[in-house]
């Protein structure tokens, strides 16, 4: 029996050493192989495309970065990093068990009183990360709704963002919620967090179903609720909370990211430095390509769906940002009003060219080429939003037409000038923990000051003026026929008349072209 304990222990530690064994050799692989990640994006699509590796294997590999482990994790200096490294044995061993219980699990809430619009309760999925005191807290988008009429019609065709009866028990992280190193290189290690988007409120409302109102409207009391129950599962001890979200959650993040570190605040865990990360939720209260009656969600200018939203959800804003537009607190929705009175920190990542913005400003990009005032309209929006982003100084803004992207698998692709975002995300990470050592302080009041390291930069926003004239943009596909289109062809159909750029620039029409082919 002796003997057979002391194989089982030698077993053991050969296990674990063939973990570290293989996790230094990943670390110390030639930087150049670990870097050839550059160039255009679709070109790289292509080639893979005709090698035809296995599928998954084929995302991993497109989707690694010359940083493919989080040594910030540790939140410390290398003294802490064996720490780290017994942590992430530990999570491997044994190496043999491929198949790793990685998904997350879906929670209920205890406070049966917080509930999705329908009043079935509301919940979270969660993967815990035993050793990481980092987590992720990201928040679901999906629309609002914003009366009785607009609201029946979401719980008739969009019901599972209404109510939890059909949630599923697991889901898989993707993205920035991927536990796969290679798919999301800085964050793969941390406890995550989805909060089903089930409140049609752009989390922000504190209404419960009663006998009088046909829908509970509880966004913004689900999001304290989940941070009180993730207090008992390790969030107490946790050095970083990152709330992140995108479209209807990214807008949510702005609205509730200093709610939740007052929350901490208030419960005693000031050594839980609150931040923000706000994907595709950074809309403009814009005039409408097309104004239309306020009759759906889609075609209803956002300033106005907003501004009826607010009264029928009982939605809060941040008190700083109420304060600030006393009357008008339908303002706060819009990134460009809210982001000024917040004091966390938060990371903006908006494509110039979003379509959700272009669908509510009534531009349609099916069918027909768009003719010369939109493309004149979507060239301003582009503009207008640059304009808007000019001050906030931690941002990724391409010059792509899409919608979301910190949880799509090909979010490492996507680069402005050079820089992909999760470095950029990890510059920030990196910037504020230097600011937090110097200042003494867990929570940077002045945003302003964040002061990135020599090479790593924070505020990436493109500046050609043409949608998808970033080279790492996604593929494009037509709409109809589903074919991947180049650059030059999607802006064809977008209505770009080349000879009159061209003109324009003062060059000539085929090398305004090549520019264009080769992303320039």
């Amino acid at each position: 029996m002796q003997s057979r304990g002391v194989r089982r222990s030698w077993a053991g530690r050969s296990a674990v050493r063939s973990c570290l064994l293989l996790l230094f050799i990943h670390v110390s692989a030639p930087v150049e192989a670990r870097s050839m990640h550059g160039g255009r994006a679709q070109s790289r699509r292509a080639q893979q495309q005709q090698q035809q590796p296995p599928l998954a294997h084929r995302e991993r590999v497109e989707a690694a970065e010359s940083f493919p482990l989080d040594f910030t994790a540790v939140e410390g200096n290398m003294d802490n990093f064996m720490v780290q490294v017994k942590n992430l044995a530990q999570s491997l061993y044994p190496c043999s068990a491929q198949k790793l219980d990685q998904d997350m699990k879906l929670h209920f809430l205890k406070n049966v009183t917080v509930t999705c619009n329908d009043g079935s309760a509301a919940g979270y999925y969660i993967k815990e990360s035993k050793g990481s005191k980092r987590w992720l807290l990201f928040l679901e988008g999906g629309w609002y709704c914003f009366n009785r009429q607009t609201c029946d019609s979401r719980y008739e065709t969009m019901r599972r963002l209404m109510s939890s009866t059909k949630w599923p028990q697991t889901r898989t992280g993707t993205g920035i919620l991927s536990p796969q190193p290679e798919e999301n290189p800085h964050w793969w290690n941390a406890n995550m967090v989805f909060v089903p988007y089930c409140s049609s409120d752009v989390w922000s409302g504190v209404t419960p179903k009663t006998d009088h109102s046909d829908y509970a409207f509880m966004g913004s009391l689900i999001i304290t609720e989940v941070v009180n129950e993730l207090l008992t599962k390790g969030l107490d001890n946790a050095k970083v909370l990152l709330l992140a979200g995108s479209s209807a959650g990214g807008t949510g993040v702005l609205l509730n990211v200093d709610q939740v570190a007052e929350q901490l605040e208030s419960q005693g865990h000031r050594g839980v430095r609150v931040r923000g990360l706000a994907d595709s939720g950074w809309f403009l209260d814009n005039r409408q390509y097309k104004h239309t009656d306020c009759l759906d969600t889609i075609s209803c200018a956002p300033t106005e769906a907003i501004k009826r939203g607010i009264r029928y959800w009982g939605g809060l804003v941040p008190k700083s940002c109420r304060q600030a537009h006393v009357g008008e607190e339908w303002k706060c929705f819009f990134g460009y009003k809210v982001f000024p009175t917040l004091n966390s920190p938060v990371f903006v990542v908006q494509w110039l060219f979003d379509e959700a913005q272009l669908t509510v400003d009534n531009i349609q990009l099916t069918g027909q080429p768009v003719n010369e005032a939109q493309w004149r309209y979507i060239q301003n929006l582009g503009q207008e939003l640059r304009s808007t982003l000019r001050d906030v100084p931690a941002m990724f803004s391409p010059a792509c037409l899409s919608h979301e992207l910190i949880t799509r698998t090909y979010w490492t692709d996507i680069q402005v000038k050079g820089t992909s975002l999760p470095r950029a995300l990890h510059c920030w990470d990196r910037s504020l923990q230097d600011n937090n050592q110097t200042s003494g302080s867990n929570r940077n009041h002045d945003k302003h000051q964040t002061s990135p390291a020599g090479g790593c930069p924070l505020h990436l926003i493109d500046s050609c003026p043409w949608p998808h004239c970033n080279p790492s943009c996604p593929t494009i596909r037509d709409q109809l026929t589903g074919q991947e289109m180049s650059v030059v062809q999607f802006l064809k159909h977008m209505g770009f008349d080349v000879q009159k750029m061209a003109q324009q620039q003062g060059m000539d029409p085929k090398k305004l072209l090549g520019m264009l082919s080769n992303g320039s």
